[in-house]
């Protein structure tokens, strides 16, 4: 059965903007994979200690891969950019986080879903909203759109005219 899943994409080591276009890409090519939509790509200010400034941006899948099974392949795409996972909240090549499955909910220790802190970052609300305004909050009902509209976006930039998603003709179509 396929279910639509939303994951949070980010980056500020390295040539962001290519690292990110090309875990869209690596995704997208998985059998069990398809990307639907992509969000525009947005500068922020990090969370944690000092380093650079992140690229963000969010994408829609649609899947046929289990939420543990879609976790590990987010996990290996980011091994292999060079994702080392070292101290938290700390400057990365790439970080993939699986956001929402559906309207599931589950926690266990390798996955929670929702995914427990997507709510109050705005760096991750704001490029959902672009692609999902509508997408209900699987607890309280809450769309992403009136979620986002709560929170302070003041270190969000949007990128005008860069794209994270894979052109259709370099699909295989």
């Amino acid at each position: 059965m396929t279910v639509n899943s939303a994951i949070a994409l980010g980056s500020n080591l390295g040539d962001s903007l290519a690292i990110l276009q090309g875990a869209i890409a690596a995704l997208d090519r998985h059998p069990n994979v398809s990307v639907t939509r992509c969000s525009s790509i947005y500068q922020t200010a990090p969370v944690g200690p000092p380093q650079p400034d992140y690229f963000n941006a969010c994408a829609l899948l649609a899947t046929t891969l289990p939420p543990e099974a879609l976790l590990q392949l987010l996990l290996a795409i980011e091994a292999q950019f060079g994702r080392v996972r070292r101290e938290r909240w700390g400057a990365r090549l790439l970080d993939l986080d699986l956001l929402l499955v559906e309207s599931q909910q589950c926690q266990t220790s390798r996955l929670e879903l929702p995914h427990p802190r997507m709510w109050e970052r705005a760096f991750v609300m704001v490029p959902l909203a672009e692609i999902a305004p509508d997408w209900p909050h699987p607890a309280t009902g809450q769309t992403v759109a009136e979620i986002c509209a709560t929170l302070s976006t003041d270190d969000i930039h949007r990128l005008p005219d860069v794209c994270v998603c894979v052109p259709p003709s370099s699909r295989g179509l």
